[in-house]
C-alpha cells in the first residue's frame, strides 16, 4: 500500500514542456528526499534531479540544468518535475524515488543508497 505514483508523462514535440508529478500513497513524504530518474531502452537508469526532504537543497544532472525544475509540496505529499525545452534525448521512462533519513541530494541522484520506494514510471516521449 506504500507507493509512489508518477503522472504527467506523454508525447511532446521538441521544445515543448511537461510537468511530472510524484504523489505518495500510504505514507508522508515529509522525511524523504525525492529523486527523479530516467531510463532509455538499452541504457542505465540515471539521475535527473533530486530534492531534499524540506526542499531546501536540489541537484540537477548537467544535461537538464536550466531546463528542468524540481519542487515539492509536502502539504500535498507531492513532488514535481517541470520539464521545459524538451529534447528528443530526454525520451525515456521517468521514475521517482524516495529515500528516508539522512542523505544528500548529490548522493541520492548518484544512487549511492538504494531508495526505500520507487514509482512505476511514466513514459516521456519527445518527438516531432
Amino acid at each position: 500500500q506504500l507507493q509512489l505514483v508518477e503522472s504527467g508523462g506523454g508525447l511532446v514535440q521538441p521544445g515543448g514542456s511537461l510537468r511530472l508529478s510524484c504523489a505518495a500513497s500510504g505514507f508522508t513524504l515529509d522525511y524523504y528526499a525525492i529523486g527523479w530518474f530516467r531510463q532509455a531502452p538499452g541504457k542505465e537508469r540515471e539521475g535527473v534531479s533530486c530534492i531534499s526532504s524540506g526542499g531546501g537543497s536540489t541537484n540537477y544532472a548537467s544535461f537538464v540544468k536550466g531546463r528542468f525544475t524540481i519542487s515539492r509540496d509536502n502539504a500535498k505529499n507531492t513532488v514535481y518535475l517541470q520539464m521545459n525545452s524538451l529534447k528528443p534525448e530526454d525520451t525515456g521512462v521517468y521514475y521517482c524515488a524516495a529515500i528516508f533519513g539522512t542523505t544528500t541530494v548529490q548522493a541520492m541522484c548518484a544512487l549511492s543508497r538504494s531508495p526505500n520506494y520507487w514509482g512505476q514510471g511514466t513514459q516521456v516521449t519527445v518527438s516531432s
